[in-house]
């Protein structure tokens, strides 16, 4: 079995750069090869790029990466950003190398550990998701390249005895051209470790039009370990001594435990080493997990309701999903403004003809390939270890510390590779195992790798929201929207895992519905907050998961509404848009133009498209989908998707995110759902609860288009756009609109 290694968590002094060197005796400690050279510094953060004409720049925090040189001319770089299947290492590698002047092919990257030298993003946060990782931190990861470059020319210099500025680089090599010599990096890291950090003003960043690597689609340096098995995750990681965990999670979120009616002949199962009452749940410990995981199933458990209470999160033993969903859609309530502009009832009251619709969306889940997992040993010194997968390394730690009852110093967090990402790996209440490991491992004074079984996982993920919307939207003579309103009645994800109302409304419950550059002049957008039983969670994409659909659906509709081609429709409301009308265009293009339908393809099927846009995360995204029936099921033969990111580093990378974001757009709207009957979720498993199957995976076309804004993100960005392009294009097919997700709900005529 993989057995995970404990590396010594490294503390440096913040400030000005600073060369971490003279502190070697920290450096056999922390693992780090003899003679490497070391970068440990403070490069002061200005405004990122992605940020400096949206925002202004922040307090300048001290923030570092870390940078290792092996003498075998080897690079191993801690990553503040966690991968999980995303492609983040290999971007970072590829940023830093492109300025380093080495190949990223020999990179070992690794998620660095938690510490105030490794929040490199502004206002000292770190956290993997918004698609922010690469954004945020281009040109910091780009002067930490050019930094170790600078140190490796100074000690270059100094071997050969030269002038600084009479030294060149090639990947890996310091060249002075004039006598034909030269030096290898590995070479130079113990002369180089000595030499102070360059100041960051004299730094000179490359030319883009002479990247080598940025740009290009360099390989994926985690594909090769994941190919053949050696790729470590969580549910890998083992301890000397340590005992394993399986859970029975209360049936119903908030309830406890009353009597465990048969605790004696399940503590004389095999295997078993002891019982523990957890907060709504029944743990078993055992030598093996399987073992664990009989035992803690066999447990017959009497579970109580708790007391009311306004502030704990409750889930009634009569709640229905539909029946939730139904009373969100009926609501009347005018909600909070998020968002207003224009003279709303003015436009509506003179507006040619006006249109009303209510569209809703469904829970899903986060439905990640590997399973929650934590593993905590406490040593003999006090101290924690804890091994889980999770996209905060800082928070964590400290929520760790809190369950522990220790500082965060005394708490090292491991951050092994994610197997699934989605926001499932956030601090979620009642949402993660670690808590429960920590307190099984106090308990049995034992390290404790604690797994949930699939079935536990559908019983505790956290949800993505569901949401109801009503629209009223006035058209003027000629069929043009002139006023629109969207009113949402649900309760965001911040809001969900705050367990509160905040004190102005979460951005993330109607992302998709403001901020959108369709030239409306009138416009209303509201939420109307309320809460759910269920533990709410982040999903990819977040907000504009299910918002991009009800907003790009309803566009559609009004575009009947006024007799105007959709597509047509939406470049008229982008005419001003560059940007955007670029991107329209580009993803017509890509798709051999737009054909709406209904029409004939060539092999006799009836079929129809649809388009749609979205704007997540700082990018651009425009998607069109074509589609068919087959026994009254919806068939999606192609998918385009065009996108803009501003800039790009790795091509490969963005085409894959297009690929996996499309996948899952399409296993939204197709039939994910998350359904709750009598208090309980009606799937437990995959085979009640749907994905896409290969077979229903469509050919994806994807066009990159750089237009040189602000660097955005790449990883939820291609998400949004495709579920409502799937649903326009139904709607022309079958003449029935579509206003929910997932369209398995609903019944077609072939």
């Amino acid at each position: 079995m993989t057995r995970a290694r404990s590396d010594q968590q490294r503390h440096f002094p913040t400030g000005e750069p600073t060369n971490i060197s003279r502190r070697r005796f920290l450096l056999g400690s922390a693992g780090v090869a003899g003679g490497a050279l070391v970068l440990g510094f403070g490069i002061p953060l200005g405004a990122p790029k992605a940020m400096a004409q949206s925002a202004p720049p922040p307090i300048q925090p001290t923030v570092p990466a870390f940078i290792e040189i092996r003498p075998d001319d080897t690079v191993r770089f801690l990553s503040p950003f966690m991968e999980g299947g995303q492609g983040v290492h290999t971007a970072m590698a590829q940023i830093v190398a492109e300025e380093l002047d080495m190949d990223p092919s020999v990179f070992v990257v690794e998620s660095a550990p938690a510490g105030k030298v490794f929040q490199v993003m502004q206002g000292g946060m770190r956290i993997t998701g918004g698609s922010m990782s690469v954004r945020l931190t281009y040109d910091f990861m780009r002067r930490l390249g050019a930094s170790a470059r600078a140190m490796l020319l100074q000690a270059a210099a100094g071997r050969l005895g030269v002038a600084v500025d009479t030294l060149s680089t090639e990947p890996g090599v310091v060249l002075h051209k004039a006598s034909g010599r030269s030096l290898r990096y590995g070479e130079l890291a113990p002369s180089a470790l000595d030499l102070p950090v360059p100041d960051q003003s004299t730094l000179k960043l490359k030319d883009p039009a002479q990247f080598r690597w940025i740009g290009q689609p360099v390989a994926r340096l985690d594909v090769y370990e994941k190919s053949v098995g050696k790729a470590i995750y969580t549910i890998d990681c083992a301890v000397d001594d340590m005992l394993h965990a399986a859970v029975q999670h209360a049936p119903r979120l908030g309830q406890t435990i009353g009597t465990i009616r048969n605790e004696d002949q399940v503590n004389a199962m095999k295997g078993v080493h002891s019982i523990h009452r957890l907060d709504g749940a029944v743990a078993v410990v055992a030598q093996r997990w399987w073992h664990a995981k009989q035992a803690a199933e066999a447990l017959l458990v009497d579970w109580r309701d708790p007391e009311p209470d306004p502030e704990q999160r409750y889930m009634p033993a009569d709640f229905s999903s539909d029946a939730f969903l139904d009373s969100l859609a009926a609501s009347t309530d005018a909600g909070e403004e998020a968002e207003s502009e224009g003279d709303l009832a003015g436009a509506m009251d003179n507006a040619s003809q006006t249109i009303e619709a209510t569209y809703r969306s469904q829970y899903l889940h986060h439905a990640q390939l590997e399973p929650p997992s934590a593993l905590a040993r406490f040593n003999p010194d006090g101290t924690l270890d804890v091994w889980a997968p999770n996209q905060a390394p800082d928070m964590f730690q400290g929520d760790m510390a809190r369950v522990a009852g220790l500082d965060p110093s005394q708490v090292t967090i491991h951050s092994p590779l994610l197997g699934g990402f989605f926001g499932r790996h956030f601090l979620y209440p009642s949402g993660n195992p670690y808590p429960q490991a920590i307190k099984l491992a106090k308990a049995t004074g034992r390290p404790i790798k604690l797994i949930w079984s699939r079935e536990e996982e559908f019983l505790r993920d956290p949800l993505r929201p569901i949401a109801a919307v009503r629209f009223r939207a006035g058209l003027d003579d000629k069929g043009m929207p002139v006023a629109i309103e969207a009113v949402s009645a649900c309760e965001g994800p911040t809001e969900g895992i705050a367990n509160k109302r905040g004190p102005s409304i979460d951005e993330s419950a109607l992302e998709g519905l403001t901020k959108k550059a369709y030239a409306i002049p009138n416009r209303r957008i509201a939420q109307h907050f309320v809460k759910n039983p269920v533990m709410l969670a982040y999903w990819r994409s977040v907000g504009n998961s299910m918002n991009d659909f009800f907003y790009e659906t309803f566009l559609d509709e009004v575009a009947d509404k006024g007799g105007i081609d959709p597509f047509e429709l939406r470049l008229n409301l982008l005419r001003d848009n560059d940007r955007l009308t670029t991107l329209l265009r580009s993803v017509e293009e890509l798709a051999g133009g737009w054909k709406r339908g209904p029409f004939t393809a060539a092999d006799g099927t009836r079929r129809a498209r649809g388009v749609a846009m979205a704007s997540p995360f700082g990018s651009e995204a425009a998607a069109m989908a074509e589609v068919s029936l087959r026994d009254g099921e919806v068939v999606v033969h192609d998918v385009w998707e065009a996108i803009d990111p501003g800039s790009i580093v790795n091509p490969a990378i963005i085409e894959a995110q297009v690929n996996s974001a499309a996948a899952l757009g399409l296993s939204q709207v197709l039939m994910e759902e998350a359904v709750y009957k009598e208090g309980e979720p009606v799937a437990h498993n995959y085979d009640l609860y749907q994905i896409l199957r290969p077979d229903q995976m469509p050919r994806v076309h994807v066009k990159i288009v750089e237009s040189g804004a602000q660097m955005g993100g790449i990883g939820e960005p291609p998400l949004p756009a495709v579920p409502p392009a799937v649903a326009n294009a139904v709607s022309t097919l079958t003449g029935q609109r579509v206003r929910s997700m997932p369209l398995s709900r609903l019944t077609f005529e072939s």
